[in-house]
């Protein structure tokens, strides 16, 4: 096969030398720079004279560093070069004669006073930089503020942990039977969790998490409807089955949020853990909302027969507006 030479193009700065190489749809890419301060390229691609391998080399006049940066796209090979010493050169190659296949880039070409002028204008954007980052007030309770939402997520996803585990366990060993015993063996570990969860409301109050203030209350709020009106304030509600699926799919939810949020704190991110907090979460929580409403729905019956929260009416009206329609406006709520 025929070795030709492409078309190639160069432009420099201070620091930095450009090569554009007329080169399409290049592959099987060979370039570096030798001990005699030489330029090798070989590769196959469609130049000038149809597809061939194409080669060139060049001597360049002062030394250059050996690392390469180069990119290959379907119009050419951008290959760029630092020098050693950061000056300008008067030509790019040792010989004074410029090889038949080198032309400036005038998409880049820059003169030596263009260039100190670029180079003077990115030293003052450095600075400029620097100095804006120097007047913005660093938060000096940001460790604080971190090492709190760290302990607070650790405590959390180790309360809930301690729930899946423990409910996980009695079901592998009771089978169906570890249904009806759910809230008296894990109530206490999960009061504990959701009084802890109404800092979540305040946290964003605070300043100290980006969350909304609303989103955070409305679930924190919901929660605590079920654990302490439906299930906590009912005996013959704490002895069903759904308790159990609350409680599972509650705690399975957030034994993968709050590590994550734990990593957030410390600037860490632990991508199966992301696509963990944010995949089940997609069946989980809808999941866990139907198992709320189921709990809301048993309960109604309940309420109107022992009264409890009912709220007394006046005495032309008689006795008692039952609770249980409450529930009913939160249910479709």
């Amino acid at each position: 096969m025929q070795i030709l030479t492409p078309h190639v193009y160069w432009a420099q700065r201070h620091s930095e030398i450009f090569l554009r190489v007329d080169l399409s749809d290049a592959k099987d890419l060979d370039i570096s720079v030798q001990e005699n301060n030489t330029l090798q390229f070989k590769a196959q691609g469609h130049g000038a004279k149809g597809d061939n391998e194409y080669k060139f080399s060049l001597e360049f006049r002062e030394p250059v560093r050996t690392e390469i940066n180069h990119k290959s796209t379907q119009r050419q090979v951008d290959i760029k070069i630092r020098k050693q010493e950061e000056r300008w050169w008067d030509r790019l190659t040792l010989q004074e004669k410029k090889p038949l296949f080198l032309a400036p880039d005038f998409d880049r070409w820059l003169d030596e006073s263009d260039a100190e002028m670029e180079l003077q204008a990115k030293e003052e954007e450095k600075i400029n930089k620097i100095s804006v980052e120097s007047r913005v007030r660093k938060d000096p309770y940001l460790g604080l503020k971190r090492g709190y939402l760290f302990m607070y997520n650790l405590v959390q996803f180790l309360g809930f942990s301690w729930i899946f585990v423990n409910m996980t366990v009695r079901l592998f060993i009771l089978g169906q039977d570890s249904f009806y015993d759910t809230f008296h063996t894990t109530a206490d570990m999960m009061y504990f969790c959701q009084m802890m969860a109404v800092l979540e409301v305040i946290n964003p109050l605070l300043g100290l998490v980006k969350t909304g203030f609303f989103p955070a209350m409305i679930q924190v709020a919901g929660r605590n409807v079920i654990l302490f009106v439906i299930f906590g304030s009912l005996e013959d509600m704490q002895n069903k089955p759904v308790v159990f699926f609350v409680f599972y799919l509650w705690s399975t939810i957030e034994i993968f949020r709050y590590p994550f949020y734990m990593l957030a704190c410390i600037s860490t991110e632990w991508k199966l853990l992301t696509w963990l907090r944010y995949s089940l979460w997609i069946p989980l929580y809808p999941l866990g909302v139907l198992a709320e409403a189921v709990a809301v729905i048993q309960s109604l019956a309940i309420f109107d027969e022992t009264r409890l929260f009912s709220v007394p009416l006046p005495a032309m009206l008689g006795g008692s507006l039952s609770f249980s329609y409450t529930l009913q406006i939160y249910l479709v709520l």
